[in-house]
């Protein structure tokens, strides 16, 4: 299922960018690529990506790596905040023609440019505006500075990684890249286009107030929700709760190994000859092997140390166990699988020449398909685009939907398990659809058999905090799909469904006698989403490809650990909430061009490369430079300091970044203010390149400041003066966030077996849609009579 090179499903969607570095440009890229009319505003110096590099010799704004990943298919226009005319002639204009305001600007900066969103959603009702800040609009920490690395350590992220680690001594990290950027981004993208689906259908337009905190926070996989349910406080130090599940040595290289159940681990021990120490008894049930994980490891990895890593994968591949190589950027670029699935391409641009780029993040068939990839604009201080005519709304029911949730009256039938496909219902229930899950109860997904129970409670299919997260808001139909009857009212139920998301191995489908041309010719309109390891079609489509083993598959993993270390694990199943909102992203742009052209579409997910979507940045070195970026911690490429202090407490650190020699400054003094230093005098830190060839030394510095003092305290007095901090935030500090309470985070409904816990919601407020979770998961089964009823 190739997509045609043609308008794409956006075609004439007119988007302005008032955006900078990531968040804000990846959600552009990401509509840009879809056919939609991206004009980004800049200042007269450029976005910072421009800055930042990387860069094949001299630095260039024009050819900076980092920005001509995030820009492709955009405009741009130089706007001067500080000139009259720029922001009545040039900007004011864009504003005036614009559907779609995407923005990741602080509050500050929007003033300086003469915007003001509360006005502007006023006198335009109809348009929708998307803010995508580090902490929201609103809240406790609305005002606070912040990086990248902030956002990783308040998020919660950067407590869990890396995965299962032993080094208590070393702190927590940061993911290699923007990674919280990058999500942030997919899901912004996407609220924005279901906002803009009712725009189209009713005239009336939202302004969505998103913070990326609370998206990392909501991304945690089991952490957040163990901490709610038992008590605990996940971190990055421990063992897994699966095992084996981890990198192991190879003859030539890393490999990742995963075993989720009972039959791989079997099959494992067949592959690896039945080693006498099988037999001793304490690995015979993943509760052992969770147990002796220390010791499990040390057996399989002198196994794994005889093999090369693509023995490895592929025996082990055909064999169905979850192996995955650790690739490097240059292993990435080699991979035929992806070459055939076209993820690659070649894109001319009029400075930096011709560049390899990656990919779309998903693959899409239908008559609207994917426009080709276009270079990211030049820097021209002369160029004054406006957007093409405006669109005709088609205000359709507009007098009833007034309060109504964004995907209001769309139905998704849900045939998911584990995470990466009920992540991606999860969303689309949170934007307002109604979503039937199907499911077996004499064969219950891996989400109801996970034992994360609340204490106190008898467990039950209907007691694992894993699926009472990440099933929110949806009901549950029960059928036995080895039943053809039952094959016979899932056909039913979709003719009366918009969606269908499903993400079962490659070919289960078509096996049930759903693929996607039967599901076709009974709904011509039905948009499929269909996600899987490796993608639906390629030479290895059949490969087992669990969330875990797409870090290593990206070259992500390759990239992420401590200075002078080893590649480390993520601390997070990526693969999965990255393919999950990127499947609800294309979902909602196959509802927007369904609405124009009224044609349904096949969307094909492959986890590895909505991943490796993620990797630009050390993609984009390795084809600039043709070097692999080395592997530093929390430090940044560019800004110094920027990395995480341990402090009084244990466990207990504080993120702290300066993006400039301002911020610098205002740290140095409040660090010599409190100890009498003369950190502001010494020369060694003057200028940000100083303070990187000196990093080390002023690390010590930093930490002598930080270790006998409150985290909490020190972001408390460093924000005070504008410099970046917060503490590294575990699943017991999120819980307790006052800030996420404030802004309705956290969804605590009655739940018939489990009582009333805590989990987490949507990462947005909007002014004119709902957002709250209207219902908790449902138990096995709980709507089979009224949904069968209502709907066959």
């Amino acid at each position: 299922m190739n997509p045609s090179p043609i308008a794409g499903p956006l075609a004439g969607v007119r988007v302005l960018e008032l955006g900078d570095l990531a968040s804000a440009p990846f959600a552009g890229r990401l509509l840009a690529d879809l056919g939609a009319d991206v004009i980004k505003v800049e200042p007269p110096h450029g976005d910072q990506a421009r800055r930042r590099g990387p860069f094949a010799t001299n630095p260039d704004p024009d050819a900076s790596g980092m920005f001509l990943a995030l820009n492709t298919n955009k405009r741009s226009v130089v706007v001067d905040s500080r000139d009259a005319s720029h922001r009545s002639d040039r900007l004011q204009p864009l504003i005036d023609e614009a559907d779609i305001v995407v923005t990741n600007l602080d509050g500050r900066a929007l003033e300086e440019l003469g915007v003001d969103l509360d006005a502007l959603i006023r006198n335009r009702p109809e348009m929708v505006i998307c803010s995508i800040t580090p902490f929201g609009r609103s809240g406790l920490y609305s005002q606070y500075t912040a990086v990248e690395l902030t956002v990783s350590h308040a998020g919660g992220w950067a407590y869990q990684t890396p995965g299962a680690s032993d080094e208590d001594d070393q702190p927590p990290l940061k993911v290699f890249g923007h990674q919280t950027d990058y999500h942030a981004g997919f899901a912004a993208a996407m609220v924005a286009l279901a906002a803009f689906d009712k725009s189209e259908r009713t005239g009336i337009g939202e302004l969505i107030d998103f913070s990326s905190m609370a998206h990392t926070a909501g991304m945690l996989e089991a952490a957040l929700i163990a901490a709610s349910y038992m008590g605990e406080n996940p971190s990055r130090l421990g063992s897994r709760l699966l095992n084996p599940w981890r990198i192991f040595r190879c003859s030539d290289g890393l490999i990742f190994l995963v075993t989720v159940e009972q039959d791989q681990w079997e099959r494992l021990v067949a592959f690896m000859g039945h080693p006498e120490w099988v037999d001793l008894g304490i690995f015979d049930t993943n509760a052992d092997r969770h147990d002796n994980e220390d010791l499990l490891c040390l057996y399989i990895e002198q196994w794994t140390e005889q093999h090369s890593v693509e023995y490895l994968w592929h025996e082990g591949q055909a064999r169905r166990i979850c192996f995955a190589p650790v690739f490097s950027m240059a292993d990435l670029e080699g991979q035929t699988h992806l070459q055939h699935r076209g993820f690659f391409h070649q894109v001319s641009h009029p400075v930096a020449g011709t560049v390899t780029h990656l990919g779309h993040p998903f693959r899409w068939t239908a008559s609207a398909g994917h426009p080709p990839i276009g270079p990211a604009p030049v820097l021209d201080p002369e160029n004054v685009p406006r957007f093409d005519a405006g669109r005709s709304l088609l205000r359709l029911g507009a007098e009833t939907m007034t309060g109504a949730r964004l995907l209001e009256g769309v139905r998704v039938l849900d045939m998911t398990w584990v995470w990466a496909g009920p992540y991606a219902t999860l969303h689309l229930g949170f934007l307002g659809a109604e979503v039937i899950k199907i499911e077996s109860g004499s064969r219950p997904g891996l989400g109801r058999r996970l034992p994360l129970h609340p204490s106190g409670v008898e467990p039950s299919l209907n007691t694992s905090a894993y699926f009472n997260q990440w099933e929110q808001g949806k009901q549950s139909v029960e059928l036995d799909l080895a039943d053809p009857d039952a094959i016979a009212v899932i056909k039913r139920l979709v003719e009366q469904c918009d969606v269908l998301v499903e993400n079962f191995a490659t070919g289960v489908m078509e096996k049930l006698g759903l693929g996607y041309d039967v599901l076709k010719a009974i709904k011509p309109d039905l948009i499929v989403a269909s996600i899987s390891g490796y993608g639906s079609e390629g030479p290895l489509a059949t490969y087992m490809g669990y969330g875990p083993t797409t870090g290593p598959l990206s070259g992500i993993t390759a990239l992420t650990g401590y200075s002078g270390g080893e590649p480390r694990e993520l601390g997070l199943a990526i693969g999965d909430p990255v393919s999950g909102i990127c499947a609800a992203f294309a979902v909602t742009a196959g509802l927007v061009g369904r609405a124009r052209t009224g044609e349904g579409c096949y969307i094909d997910v492959a986890l590895w490369e909505a991943t490796a979507s993620c990797a630009s940045e050390g993609w984009m070195h390795y084809q600039l430079t043709g070097g692999q970026p080395e592997r530093q911690g929390n430090h940044d490429p560019v800004m110094a300091p920027h990395n995480c202090y341990r402090c009084a407490g244990e466990d207990e650190w504080v993120s702290i970044a300066c993006a400039d020699d301002d911020q610098w400054a205002a740290l140095a003094s409040t660090i010599d203010a409190a100890d009498g230093t003369q950190l502001g005098a010494d020369r060694r830190f003057a200028r940000q390149v100083d303070r990187k060839q000196h990093e080390h030394e002023l690390d010590g510095l930093i930490t002598a400041w930080t270790m006998n003092r409150d985290p909490w305290q020190i972001t408390a007095d460093l924000q005070q003066v504008g410099v970046a901090a917060f503490p590294s935030m575990s699943p017991r500090d999120l819980l307790a966030d006052p800030h996420l309470e404030q802004r309705g985070f956290f969804v605590r409904l009655p739940h018939e077996a489990v009582g009333v816990q805590t989990h987490t919601g949507p990462a947005w407020t909007a002014v004119n849609s709902p957002t709250t979770v209207r219902w908790p998961a449902p138990l096995v089964g709980q709507h089979t009579k009224e949904v069968l009823e209502r709907l066959c």
